[in-house]
């Protein structure tokens, strides 16, 4: 651990760099990746995936532009997954498609 104050600022920027360049992206796409995950196996359950965007659309709505600055938070930002959603949606409607041609069709209430 360095002892000057120059050598304490550089140790804390490198933390701050790894912080921001390394783990945070990495757990966007980790959170994005289950986000794609999520919707297949949704489809693959009977349900309707194109209601996955809906969510996201709604959790947008409900924190009224609240949400922290994407490149500072672990999480995707709301518009992020829904542009994401979009265009995973047609290998999500080919699962679901195949799923009701299997004749799963879950009635929830």
């Amino acid at each position: 651990m360095p002892t000057s104050p120059l050598g304490q600022l550089g140790f804390g920027l490198l933390g701050v760099g790894a912080e921001y360049g390394v783990l945070k992206p990495y757990g966007r796409t980790q959170e994005s990746e289950a986000d794609m995950i999520g919707v297949d196996l949704m489809a693959k359950a009977g349900f309707d995936p194109r209601h996955s965007i809906g969510l996201w659309q709604r959790m947008d709505q409900a924190t009224q532009g609240k949400q922290p600055i994407e490149f500072m938070s672990t999480h995707p930002s709301h518009a992020t997954r829904i542009q994401d959603l979009e265009r995973h949606m047609p290998q999500a409607m080919g699962l679901f498609q195949q799923a009701q041609n299997m004749g799963k069709q879950p009635h929830c209430i």
